[in-house]
């Protein structure tokens, strides 16, 4: 995308912003001017949304901040921290269900990905595309089924002990952080292990 008369280069913040909308794309060719320049306002206004700052053409410059939202992906990662932080067996239990759900879990979601992404392919008129759609749905209700199925076990199975993981137990912060039996009773992250240093090597007798 032609950016015209650019003055400066934006500079971006102390962390990079984890939002899909400012990750770097392939820029679009052969739009019209006023294209460009929507396209242009649209990203300016997205890279101050996430304190990004830096000067730009005056006729890209504006007071819009787009709303910026966490991605999905970052959002079904958390899932993950909840399953290290967690001591019992329901807790975990918990977790698996929002994968597993029948109507509005995570993979149920997955497979209806992939199933309009055949739609899309099945009128698309390429001749690679009705195998991308037979593919496409393969996986939606074969190997995702599968993937699936194994977790609801494992999920169950879960649920049906009722117990606390005997290396895992709420931290109860009366062990001071300092004490490595903190690390060894709850999920806690372990204290820094301290490196041995080897003992001085004497100096042997001369010959």
């Amino acid at each position: 995308m032609a950016i015209r008369k650019p003055t400066a280069c934006f500079n971006g913040p102390a962390s990079c912003p984890s939002t899909a909308s400012t990750r770097p794309t392939t820029a679009p060719a052969g739009l019209a001017q006023d294209e460009e320049n929507r396209l242009a306002t649209e990203a300016v206004a997205r890279l101050r949304a996430v304190s990004y700052q830096g000067d730009c053409d005056p006729s890209f410059d504006t007071d819009r901040r787009p709303a910026q939202y966490e991605p999905l992906g970052a959002s079904v990662a958390q899932l993950a921290d909840r399953i290290r932080q967690a001591t019992t067996t329901e807790e975990v239990a918990e977790i698996l269900t929002e994968l597993t759900a029948p109507c509005d879990g995570i993979l149920d979601a997955v497979g209806q990905v992939l199933t309009a992404a055949a739609e899309f392919h099945d009128d698309l008129g390429a001749s690679t595309a009705p195998y991308t759609a037979r593919r496409l749905r393969y996986l939606a209700e074969e190997r995702l089924a599968v993937v699936r199925t194994d977790l609801v076990h494992t999920r169950n199975d879960l649920a049906d002990r009722h117990a606390s993981h005997p290396g895992l137990v709420a931290c109860t912060q009366e062990v001071p952080a300092d004490e490595r039996e903190r690390s060894a009773m709850c999920a806690c992250p372990p204290p820094p292990r301290a490196i041995p240093v080897p003992p001085p090597v004497g100096a042997g007798p001369r010959r």
